[in-house]
C-alpha cells in the first residue's frame, strides 16, 4: 500500500499546471486517508459517503471547466476517481486496479507534453509501478528490500527490444479517435493581429519558440528573419491578416516564383502554439505532407499546433515574391484611414515631393529613422488616441520593433505605396553541437515588406535603422544599456551563458532534446516509409507484413530461451543448495523429486514415504522454511 500511494503522488505531479488546486487537495486527502486506514486509525467511509465525494467531484470538475468534454476536465475525472479508489482499496484486485490506473494517469502526461525530462520521470513512475506490483506478489508482512525496484527495472529493460521493433515497424496510424483541443491554457507566442505593446511583450521571455536544424552552414544572424504573418489590413489601429474568405478567387491561387540558385534546407521543431501558422525563412517550401503554402508565401497547417511539430523546409532567400502585382493586390495594400496622422501625412507629401522615386523614397524614410533622435527601447510610452504615427515619430520617438514597423508601412501607404507588416522571429542562438538555431520569445520580432516594381515583395526592417545591434546581434546587445532584458525572469539559464560549464551544459541538453523531438516525438508514417526504403529499398504490404512478425520472433525467442535459462549452481543461493543436497539423499533412498515438482510437495511426499521420525524428514522442513523465507525475487529450484 506504501508503494502504491507513493506511485499515485508522482503521477499527479506533471498534471499540477492543468488541473484546479482542489483537485490536488482531493488526490492528498484520499492518499492520506487510505494510509491512516493503514494504520487502524480511520476506518473506510461508507458506500453513501463515497457515492455523495464521486458526485460533488463531478460536480466541481464541471463548475471549474463549464464542461466536462475536454482534455482538462477529463484528466481531472480521471484524478478524482483515481482518488477515491485508493480509499475503497482493500483486496489484492483492489491493488492491481490502483496500478493500471496510475499507468494510465503517466501516459496522460504526454497529452499535454512530450519532452524529454516528462519522458525520463514518467520511466521512473513506471518503475515504481512496476514495484508495486511485484509487492503485491510478495509473502503478507515482507520488508522492504532493494531487490524489488531492481527487478522491476531489469524487467523493464527486458521490454526494451521490443518496444524498439514496435516503434520501429509497427504502422504509424492516425488516431482512432480526436481528443477534444485543450481550454483555458495559456498561449505564449504571435497572436494573428498587431498592436503596439504585443511583441515587446514576448521579448520578456525566454521561452523556446522552435529550433531550427540546418543541413549546411547556418547563415548569418542579420539574415535569419523566419516569417510567420503577413499583416495587410489595418482596422482601428490594429493590423490583421487577411481571411482566405476575404480574398477574391482569383488571390488565393499561390503565384509560385522562380527559385533560383541552392536552397537552405533545413528542419524546424516549433512549441504548441495552438495556431495554425508556422515559421520559416523566405521564400519557402515544405515536403511535409500536412504542411500548406498560402497566397502571402507563407507556411501553415489546417489544424491548431496542440503538440510540438516537426516540418521539413527548403528556402531559397534570393527569390523575388510576386513580380507582378494584381490591382486588388495593389489596392488593399494601399488603404489606409486618410483623415488620421495628419501631420505625419502633410510630411509625407512634402517627401513624397522630393523623392518620385519608390526605392529612393523608401531609402529617405530609413535615412530619416537613422539621422534622427530615435531610441530603441522594450518600455516605451503609452501612446494613447488614433493617430499613432503622429505622436510617435514627432512625439515620443521611442519604441519597439512594431512601433518602427507600424510607422514606416503607415508612410509607405500614405505615399501610395504597396507595403504590409511581417510578424516573426530575427535571429536566434546558434548551437554548435548539432548546427541548430533556437528561437526564443524574446526574439519575436516585426518588420515591413514594400512591393518594388521589378522586384517584387523586398523586406525593410526599420528596426536595423534605428539599433542596428538588434539585427546583428540580437536583443540583449540592443538593450545593453537598458537593462530590461528578461528583467521579468531573474532566474532564467540564459543568463548564465557566460558561465562555460553551464553554457555548456545548457547547449548540450539542447541539442539532445531537439534530436529526442526529431527523431522519436516527430517519427510519424512518413520518416518511418523513408527509413524502410532506406534500409530495404521498396516497402509492400506483404514483405512489411512478414518483416513484423518476423522481428517479433527474432527477439522474443532469444529473450524466452535466456528468460528460462538454468542458472548455473555458482549463483544459486545457500538456502537452494541445501535443499537440493537433501533431494539427492531423497534419491538415494528410493524418493526421486520430479521436474516440476514444488519445493512444498516434495516435502509432503517424502512425509508419506519416509518413516515417522526420519531425521531426514525433519531436516527437509528446515531446509523448505527457510527456502521460502528466502529473498524476494530469486529463483527457487
Amino acid at each position: 500500500m506504501v508503494w502504491l500511494m507513493i506511485c499515485q503522488i508522482l503521477v499527479v505531479i506533471p498534471h499540477l499546471t492543468h488541473i484546479p488546486s482542489w483537485v490536488l487537495g482531493v488526490y492528498l486527502g484520499a492518499v492520506l486517508w487510505r494510509l491512516q486506514m493503514y494504520r487502524h486509525r480511520a476506518a473506510m467511509p461508507p458506500r453513501w459517503l463515497r457515492f455523495m465525494l464521486a458526485i460533488a467531484a463531478g460536480s466541481a470538475i464541471f463548475v471549474s471547466y463549464q464542461s466536462l468534454i475536454g482534455l482538462e476536465p477529463m484528466v481531472a475525472l480521471l484524478l478524482v476517481a483515481t482518488a477515491l479508489k485508493a480509499i475503497e482499496s482493500i483486496h489484492p484486485r483492489d491493488g492491481y486496479t490502483l496500478a493500471a490506473l496510475g499507468f494510465f494517469t503517466c501516459l496522460t502526461q504526454f497529452l499535454f507534453a512530450q519532452t524529454l525530462p516528462i519522458m525520463l520521470y514518467s520511466v521512473c513512475c513506471t518503475v515504481l509501478l512496476v514495484t508495486a506490483m511485484i509487492t503485491l506478489n510478495q509473502r503478507p508482512g515482507s520488508l522492504f528490500n532493494w531487490r524489488e525496484p531492481l527487478l522491476a527495472v531489469k524487467m523493464l529493460a527486458l521490454a526494451l527490444p521490443m518496444m524498439a521493433v514496435l516503434f520501429l515497424l509497427f504502422p504509424r496510424i492516425g488516431p482512432l479517435w480526436s481528443v477534444p483541443s485543450k481550454t483555458g491554457q495559456g498561449v505564449t507566442g504571435m497572436s494573428d493581429f498587431l498592436r503596439p505593446g504585443e511583441i515587446s511583450r514576448l521579448g520578456k521571455s525566454d521561452e523556446l519558440a522552435f529550433r531550427a536544424g540546418f543541413q549546411s552552414a547556418i547563415p548569418a544572424k542579420s539574415s535569419l528573419y523566419w516569417r510567420g504573418l503577413v499583416l495587410s489590413r489595418f482596422d482601428d489601429g490594429t493590423w490583421r491578416s487577411l481571411p482566405k474568405r476575404d480574398l477574391p478567387p482569383a488571390e488565393r491561387i499561390l503565384d509560385r516564383p522562380d527559385t533560383p540558385g541552392v536552397p537552405l534546407r533545413y528542419r524546424v521543431i516549433m512549441a504548441a502554439t495552438q495556431q495554425r501558422w508556422l515559421y520559416a525563412l523566405p521564400y519557402a517550401e515544405s515536403s511535409t505532407a500536412e504542411v500548406i503554402e498560402t497566397w502571402d508565401y507563407r507556411l501553415g497547417v489546417s489544424n491548431p499546433i496542440d503538440f510540438p511539430l516537426g516540418y521539413e523546409v527548403a528556402s531559397w532567400p534570393g527569390t523575388r515574391m510576386q513580380p507582378q502585382l494584381t490591382d486588388w493586390r495593389r489596392t488593399t495594400e494601399t488603404q489606409f484611414p486618410r483623415e488620421l496622422n495628419p501631420q505625419t501625412a502633410a510630411w509625407v507629401r512634402e517627401l513624397r515631393g522630393r523623392y518620385s522615386d519608390d526605392r529612393a523614397f523608401v531609402g529617405a524614410i530609413l535615412g530619416y529613422f537613422r539621422a534622427e533622435s530615435f531610441y530603441y527601447t522594450l518600455e516605451p510610452p503609452a501612446i494613447l488616441g488614433d493617430d499613432f504615427v503622429d505622436q510617435f515619430v514627432f512625439g515620443t520617438r521611442r519604441g519597439f520593433c512594431e512601433h518602427y514597423a507600424y510607422a514606416f508601412v503607415a508612410m509607405a501607404r500614405m505615399a501610395g505605396i504597396p507595403a504590409r507588416l511581417v510578424a516573426g522571429y530575427q535571429g536566434g542562438e546558434v548551437n554548435a553541437f548539432n548546427n541548430t538555431v533556437i528561437v526564443r520569445q524574446f526574439d519575436a520580432h516585426a518588420w515591413a515588406e514594400v512591393w518594388l516594381a521589378g522586384q517584387g515583395w523586398m523586406r525593410v526592417d526599420p528596426t536595423a535603422a534605428v539599433a542596428p545591434e538588434r539585427v546583428e546581434r540580437g536583443l540583449e546587445a540592443a538593450l545593453a544599456g537598458e537593462g530590461t532584458f528578461l528583467a521579468d525572469v531573474p532566474m532564467s539559464v540564459y543568463r548564465l551563458r557566460g558561465v562555460p560549464l553551464v553554457n555548456w551544459l545548457r547547449l548540450r541538453y539542447d541539442a539532445v532534446a531537439f534530436g529526442w523531438q526529431s527523431f522519436i516525438v516527430g517519427f510519424d508514417s512518413e520518416r518511418q516509409l523513408d527509413l524502410l526504403r532506406g534500409w530495404f529499398g521498396e516497402v509492400r504490404v506483404s514483405w512489411f507484413v512478414t518483416l513484423l512478425l518476423g522481428s517479433w520472433a527474432l527477439v522474443l525467442l532469444p529473450l524466452t530461451l535466456w528468460i528460462n535459462r538454468r542458472l548455473p549452481p555458482g549463483k544459486r543461493l545457500p538456502e537452494e543448495l541445501r535443499f537440493l543436497a537433501l533431494c539427492k539423499t531423497l534419491e538415494q533412498r528410493g524418493l526421486r523429486r520430479r521436474t516440476t515438482e514444488s519445493p512444498l510437495a516434495t516435502l509432503g511426499r517424502a512425509r508419506r514415504r519416509l518413516p515417522a521420525g526420519d531425521p531426514l524428514t525433519a531436516q527437509l522442513e528446515d531446509a523448505v522454511a527457510a527456502l521460502y523465507r528466502a529473498p524476494a525475487g530469486q529463483r527457487q529450484p
